[in-house]
């Protein structure tokens, strides 16, 4: 809700919150830059929040887009401003009747009628500071694990049967009479020869653990940004009506 819409009339001593539910007590007064708050009976305390800071109003609250520590330490005034308001209002009434009867002596000189009716105007001076808070961020260091290729030698005994000798003998009497067919071509006998060869498999084993330990590092940073405040400009004041 803007500003603008606000029936800034039916505020007056409806409750003013900030954030987290922040308590400025009562509104007293608005006028076109600040809403003036009372909190306290007896311990008053007086808020003078700029009007652009309001965030919404629901019929009974008016909801403030500034915490309790902000408005201390930026909106809090030292003066009685409940009282200060009022003498305002009765002054600015007798100031309308008077000046047109007292605004010069007999001599032609101002009275001090005026000099007496003067209030003092409170400007606030805003301000930033910074508010550093940190965040948990997820690095992530990357352990690479590669296969390292290497020529390994194993002595294995293996068994081969061979020709040992060939000899000559006369037949048994199991194979005498065995040739009746007439010897016309050559013939060959195979005769096995058994031998074991080597068949290589490879298996697998955890050869070693490695160990990854963390430790937790403190380190120190500055951080600096560009902050912005204000200053009074009084180079527009006519210098001959004013004490700056």
């Amino acid at each position: 809700m803007s500003s603008n819409d606000i029936p800034w009339k039916e505020t007056i001593k409806k409750e003013a919150r900030g954030i987290d539910d922040a308590d400025f007590g009562e509104i007293q007064s608005v006028d076109s830059e600040y809403v003036i708050t009372q909190k306290g009976i007896i311990d008053k305390e007086f808020f003078s929040i700029p009007i652009n800071l309001v965030h919404d109003y629901d019929g009974n609250r008016v909801l403030f887009k500034v915490t309790e520590e902000e408005a201390r330490n930026s909106y809090l005034q030292s003066q009685d401003i409940d009282s200060d308001q009022d003498d305002f209002d009765n002054s600015e009434i007798e100031t309308e009747t008077t000046t047109t009867t007292n605004d010069h002596d007999d001599d032609g000189s101002l009275s001090n009628t005026k000099e007496e009716n003067e209030k003092e105007e409170v400007i606030p001076l805003m301000s930033e500071e910074l508010d550093v808070t940190k965040r948990v961020v997820v690095d992530e260091t990357v352990i690479t694990k590669k296969p390292v290729k290497e020529i390994k030698t194993i002595e294995v005994q293996l068994i081969r049967e061979e020709i040992e000798s060939i000899e000559r003998r006369p037949p048994s009497d199991e194979t005498k009479g065995e040739a009746r067919d007439p010897i016309q071509s050559p013939k060959e006998i195979k005769i096995p020869l058994r031998r074991e060869e080597p068949e290589v498999t490879k298996k697998p084993y955890v050869k070693e653990e490695v160990v990854v330990k963390k430790k937790t590092v403190t380190d120190k940073k500055e951080i600096t940004d560009e902050i912005s405040s204000e200053e009074l400009d009084t180079s527009n004041v006519d210098k001959n009506n004013t004490n700056i």
